[in-house]
């Protein structure tokens, strides 16, 4: 091992892990999400209990467990498994137990002990080898030989594989994913390019790919292990937000990972030459990205350009007006949206986009035209429908998603119905999904995109809202006037003070009223965690919420003792009294969870909120937006408790209540950005828990998230050329 290198999951210290075998007697519990099970396992006269991810095991199979002993102080010892190798049983006790514990279907114990009476310890064997013998046995005909024989050969074929993934030193959770995504030919795959696996499996990462690479005999000068790692630099990239990254770049990145920087830039070409990645003059982008970037801008650019004049236009304003005070760039933004083929709407808190966009709608309706409404997320979405009265959906629903096929049904091929699409949120676009809309938008169409710019970026590559305001490629309408009304509301006067850089000012003393903002100062991490859970009770007190459906807590990190995950486990234990909390990590009936991740089979999208109505025979169902959600355990990975949040997770959506909190150990994550962000989010209360020089800092590091993108430049470009 290299100094500085983790060591493997599942493997933490393989030297002093201690191996022993054992038959699975009794699941005694097993967490929601799969990830964590306590079993009692029989090894040869006695009983013991192992703890750990077991993945979806069954009654009578044997396994191989690593790992150490531990002494818990109320349970007493227990085997603390690492990893674990599933075992085919040679005995005829354990053939019996093995057939007949439903692991393979349609042979219960009856039938088991008449199969080992036939062909004893040689039993396994005849079933996977000359199935035909089967029919010997009383009971079984060639059809239910063939089923048995199928059934025994795939859980031997899944216990192999486990045994090579295990014996590659990946962990029961990285396992299941490499084997659900490539099966029969995981042996293969990993043999040939582990760091091309480790860029399509989440979880794995160079690191590991290296491991595994060594394993199976790359060395550490292979090509392969090279272009990995440029694979891996691009990867990392465009989770911090960047479409490419310029060759040097990558060679810098690539030298960190012990890969000179020439064979880092040999590596480009050759990862060009497989078509891998994309070379644009100095630039490299994953071909997606590249491909993304490209449609996006030529899609706009048709869209911007010079529409006829509409000659109702002055009427129609004054129509869709007359009923609402509005200021004269409000106005202006109407208008814009009536002749203009591409409107951007922007603007702070408390600046009108709200009344702007009704009255937007409602002058697209009076001249005919079909309007399509959309928003990133789902609670961005609903709320849009509520300011305008019309429906609004995600973007991901507005276009159509097919499990079929894997692809949007709306695209270029069959272009939304409609005259005008508006899109809400529109800050929070990647690159990936702005191609995907404007794919499915006609020429003749309209597109107007409503947004703050001031927000956090959005989660994924490419800031698209940004860079079309930089190319000034279509019509911008800024809104900057504060209304007296919004005004009255501290948030509001916050959220500003914040983009001037300064700490935002609490409520004035008094009774609780619509925007009030709070300011609580703590400085130890244990006094602002009792003081986050204390705050519920406090804010159903005197405002009359209810903590679990109307307040959310916001932490700028997942992990430590002020992340949303121990705040989350905190929370659950106060909130919810369905709740055992002696089963860290499990999901129970009333929890608030929150989607991770893109399902579009199950129709439910990252940041989607929803409520854990029961769980029943190993199926947790969440309620989504009226709609019940199922989740087997292989699929709880997704689905986090929300009673926290991280503020990037809720951006789109507006909550009546939010609590802020706030320490010196966020201190990287502490930007003007992501202070803004929380406070705009808090539509009646927003309370800010935390030390007050954090809150300081955050107000004052205007840090730019800035992201390698090169849409702004295309767009000029394109617009050119139409």
């Amino acid at each position: 091992m290299r100094a500085g290198e983790p060591t493997l999951p599942g493997l933490r210290d393989s030297l002093r892990d201690e191996v022993v075998d054992g038959t699975v007697e009794e699941v005694s519990f097993r967490s929601s999400d799969g990830r964590f099970a306590v079993v009692r396992f029989s090894r040869r006269d006695t009983t013991f209990v192992g703890v750990g991810d077991f993945g979806e095991l069954a009654v009578g199979e044997s396994l191989r467990l690593h790992g150490r002993w531990s002494k818990h102080p109320v349970h007493g010892e227990r085997f603390r498994v690492n990893s674990f190798t599933p075992i085919v049983p040679t005995t005829r006790a354990g053939i019996v137990r093995y057939l007949g514990s439903g692991l393979v279907p349609g042979v219960g114990k009856a039938l088991a002990e008449r199969l080992v009476a036939r062909f004893g310890a040689e039993t396994l064997d005849v079933i996977t080898t000359q199935s035909g013998r089967l029919t010997e046995v009383e009971g079984i005909g060639r059809r239910r030989a063939t089923a048995i024989a199928d059934a025994v050969r795939v859980r031997k074929d899944e216990a192999e594989r486990m045994s090579f993934l295990h014996g590659l030193g990946l962990g029961p959770a990285l396992s299941r994913k490499i084997l659900q995504r490539y099966g029969d030919s995981v042996g293969r795959v990993l043999r040939e390019d582990p760091y091309l696996v480790a860029e399509q499996i989440p979880g794995i990462g160079f690191k590991i790919a290296d491991r595994v690479g060594l394993a199976v005999g790359i060395g550490h000068d292979d090509p392969r292990r090279a272009q990995g790692a440029v694979l891996h630099v691009l990867a990392r990239a465009a989770d911090d937000g960047h479409v490419f990254l310029e060759r040097s770049e990558i060679a810098r990145a690539a030298e960190r990972l012990e890969v000179p920087g020439a064979r880092a830039r040999e590596a480009i070409d050759a990862l060009a030459a497989r078509k891998l990645v994309v070379i644009d003059e100095d630039a490299v982008y994953p071909p997606p990205l590249f491909e993304a970037e490209r449609l996006v801008a030529i899609a706009l650019a048709r869209l911007a350009r010079p529409r006829a004049p509409e000659p109702r236009a002055d009427e129609v304003l004054r129509r869709a007006t007359e009923s609402l005070s509005l200021s004269d760039e409000q106005r202006d933004a109407v208008r814009a949206a009536i002749d203009e083929g591409l409107l951007v709407l922007t603007g702070g808190p408390g600046t009108g986009k709200t009344t702007t966009v009704r009255a937007l709608v409602e002058a697209q309706l009076l001249l005919g035209r079909r309007v399509l409404l959309a928003a990133p997320t789902g609670r961005a979405a609903k709320r849009l429908s509520e300011a305008t009265g019309h429906e609004a959906r995600t973007i991901h629903r507005l276009l159509e998603w097919n499990p079929m096929t894997g692809r949007f049904q709306r695209d270029a091929s069959g272009p939304l119905e409609a005259d005008v699409i508006l899109v809400d949120e529109a800050s929070m676009l990647n690159v990936q999904l702005a191609a995907s809309l404007v794919d499915a938008i006609a020429p003749s169409s309209r597109l107007v995109l409503v947004g703050d710019v001031d927000q956090l970026p959005p989660v994924g590559p490419g800031q698209v809202l940004r860079e079309v305001l930089t190319s000034e490629v279509g019509r911008t309408v800024r809104l900057t006037e504060v209304f007296r009304q919004a005004r009255q509301s501290a948030i509001v006067r916050g959220a500003h003070a914040v983009l001037r850089g300064e700490a935002p000012e609490p409520s004035p003393p008094g009774e609780p009223g619509d925007g009030d903002l709070f300011v609580v100062r703590a400085r130890s991490t244990e006094r602002i965690a009792a003081l986050v859970e204390e705050l519920q009770s406090r804010i159903v007190a005197s405002y009359g919420l209810d903590p679990r459906r109307d307040v959310m807590v916001l932490a700028p990190t997942r992990k430590g003792p002020l992340g949303t995950e121990a705040l989350n486990l905190r929370l659950q234990r106060s909130l919810n009294a369905e709740a055992d909390p002696t089963k860290l990590g499990a999901l129970f009936p009333g929890d608030k969870v929150m989607q991770l991740s893109n399902d579009y089979d199950r129709d439910v999208y990252n940041g989607d909120l929803g409520t854990v109505t029961r769980v029943e025979g190993g199926i947790t169902y969440v309620d989504v937006d009226g709609r019940e959600v199922k989740y087997a355990i292989g699929d709880l990975d997704s689905l986090a408790l929300a009673y926290a949040s991280t503020i990037h997770k809720v951006q789109g959506s507006e909550l009546p209540a939010v609590v802020i909190v706030l320490h010196g150990s966020h201190h990287v994550l502490l930007t003007r950005a992501l202070l803004y962000t929380a406070l705009t989010r808090a539509k009646r209360l927003a309370v800010i828990v935390g030390d007050p020089s954090a809150l300081a800092r955050a107000a004052s590091n205007a840090v730019a998230y800035e992201s390698n993108s090169r849409l702004a430049r295309r767009l000029v470009h394109a617009l050119r050329a139409a």
